[in-house]
């Protein structure tokens, strides 16, 4: 998710909000966290960057051979260690919210106070940084405790600068991006599941010419029942393969398209919960399935 063009910490906070009522939807609100910070301008950065270095090279002699190298191509990715030796170093190492600019200062100020205003609890973590230079000012992650050492499930901020350094012209910029396998496994730890199924129809084929009517039939019935989700077979195979293929999608309802239906503008209507069947008008079963939706 990203927006472009608009500079101010309103546009951050919504979208941190917006991944906020994300959680509550899918009900693991209460196993997530905030975690935020802001790495300021590229000037500021760059005077830290210099600080830290400079403290990094007085504990060389904690640092693992990961952080050495860390140390002269990206010295803020040291905050991110996850060894508890060097963390403890880190303690007294120089604070980035101590180089911020005053821009960079007004506008987390201005993002922490539309959050406070939305009830959005959030921990300020100035360990909190990205491998990436083109970031600059607001960095977010949600984070839980959950699933082990990989604990974000989602991640963004704030890349003023970024369309610029592709030829562009000077486009501020903020978005965040998530690991949906995360958030799956997340779900699935916590034994969270959907009330909905991956696919409501599944079109069961087989015959000459049956492929073609079924794949018209499939976009005619997304066009007449929005929102229908409708899964076409492919890579043929006997009607026990794809009714199989149905059963493990989670799907509802198998219509059924053999040369007889097809010739006849006919489909065969299989309920594959409820057990009903029936054949029925091609032209009648947008109607029969607008209760799946």
């Amino acid at each position: 998710m990203e927006v472009f063009g608009l500079n101010g910490p309103d546009v951050d906070a919504e979208l941190i909000m917006m991944t906020a009522r994300l959680w509550r939807k899918l009900g693991i609100h209460e196993h997530v966290r905030l975690e935020l910070n802001s790495i300021g301008s590229l000037e500021a950065r760059a005077n830290y960057r210099e600080a830290l270095v400079e403290f990094l090279m007085q504990h060389e002699d904690v640092l693992d051979e990961d952080c050495k190298r860390r140390m002269h191509t990206n010295p803020l990715r040291v905050l991110d260690t996850k060894v508890p030796e060097i963390q403890a170093v880190l303690t007294d190492a120089p604070k980035l919210s101590e180089y911020l600019d005053e821009e960079s200062k007004q506008h987390f100020a201005g993002l922490c106070e539309l959050l406070d205003a939305a009830g959005i609890q959030y921990t300020v973590n100035e360990k909190l940084v990205r491998g990436l230079d083109y970031y600059n000012r607001t960095v977010f992650e949600w984070i839980t405790e959950s699933l082990g050492s990989q604990g974000t499930v989602c991640g963004g901020g704030r890349y003023d600068g970024l369309v610029e350094q592709l030829g562009g012209k000077p486009t501020p910029a903020v978005g965040f991006a998530m690991g949906v396998e995360r958030l799956v496994l997340l779900m699935e730890t916590l034994e969270l599941s959907q009330t909905r199924a991956v696919v409501d129809v599944y079109m069961v084929t087989a015959g000459d010419g049956t492929l073609v009517a079924g794949m018209q039939l499939a976009e005619k019935l997304r066009e007449q029942v929005p929102g229908l989700r409708v899964m076409t077979h492919f890579g043929g195979g006997n009607f026990k393969k794809q009714f199989k293929r149905a059963d493990k999608v989670g799907a509802s309802v198998a219509l059924v398209l053999g040369e007889d239906e097809v010739a006849n503008n006919q489909v065969t209507y299989k309920d594959l919960k409820g057990g009903e069947q029936l054949t029925i008008s091609q032209d009648d079963v947008a109607e029969k399935l607008a209760q799946l939706v």
